[in-house]
């Protein structure tokens, strides 16, 4: 016997047949990719703590931004985190996973009143100690996020961006080297405060020579994504503060 395909019941079954063939696939290659996407959000993770410290392979191109490869980069995490912390309720433990807490989640589990953790990693370069802390805020269109590292003295000596969904060509540009590369050496400090690093429109140092003004140059057209860097920056200084004035006063 035939089967009539014009019928509206065919065309229903159909759908629905597929939606459950479809969707089975889906979960099937999701389940089964798992282990490699989580893999590789650690390494993502890995090479993003590295290249704030200084750790890279970035070249003579002031664009280009070169992370320390996927199957190097689990070795040179060892060797250059000394230590993973884990702040919590005011203690400090050691964590040798701390890298993979989500601070996103960390940040709505605090907004809602429950308790929350921060990571902290102490890296070791050239005889030189960073403290790298992660960072998430919000742009213009989605998260941003990223991480700053910072010397005994709350200089920055280095940072790495990135986001969701900012504008190609504009707020994108954060994750661009030359706009990270300017937060090297500035202060967090104004005087004893914990100032931060603004993004600033107009700003009198272009070139941004002056380390001790607490900004650095905006990019041309993406104001409200500086502007969110900059409120990323603050917020998470306010919430390590604590930790920072036990390494500024040691």
């Amino acid at each position: 016997m035939a089967i009539n395909t014009d019928k509206n019941s065919y065309t229903v079954i159909f759908a629905a047949v597929m939606v459950v063939v479809v969707g089975s696939i889906l979960a099937f290659l999701a389940s089964y990719l798992r282990p490699n996407i989580e893999e590789n959000e650690r390494f993502a993770k890995q090479q993003n703590i590295l290249y704030a410290m200084g750790v890279n392979e970035n070249g003579d191109d002031a664009s280009a931004v070169n992370f320390i490869p996927t199957d190097e980069v689990e070795g040179e995490f060892s060797k250059y985190i000394k230590e993973q912390l884990v702040i919590e309720a005011g203690n400090t433990s050691s964590n040798e996973e701390a890298y993979l807490i989500d601070l996103k989640k960390q940040l709505a589990a605090k907004k809602k009143g429950e308790s929350y953790k921060l990571p902290v990693f102490i890296g070791e370069k050239d005889n030189k100690k960073f403290y790298i802390l992660p960072m998430y805020g919000k742009g213009l269109w989605d998260a941003i996020w990223g991480f700053v590292a910072l010397d005994d003295e709350m200089t920055v000596q280095g940072v790495y961006f990135d986001h969701r969904g900012e504008t190609p060509g504009l707020g994108a540009n954060i994750k661009m080297r030359y706009f990270m590369d300017d937060f090297s050496g500035e202060t967090i400090l104004n005087g004893t405060s914990y100032e931060g690093i603004a993004v600033a429109k107009g700003n009198n140092d272009p070139l941004n020579k002056t380390k001790d003004d607490n900004e650095v140059d905006a990019l041309a057209g993406a104001t409200i994504t500086g502007n969110g860097v900059a409120a990323m920056i603050k917020e998470s200084i306010n919430l390590y503060k604590p930790y920072l004035e036990t390494i500024r006063l040691k």
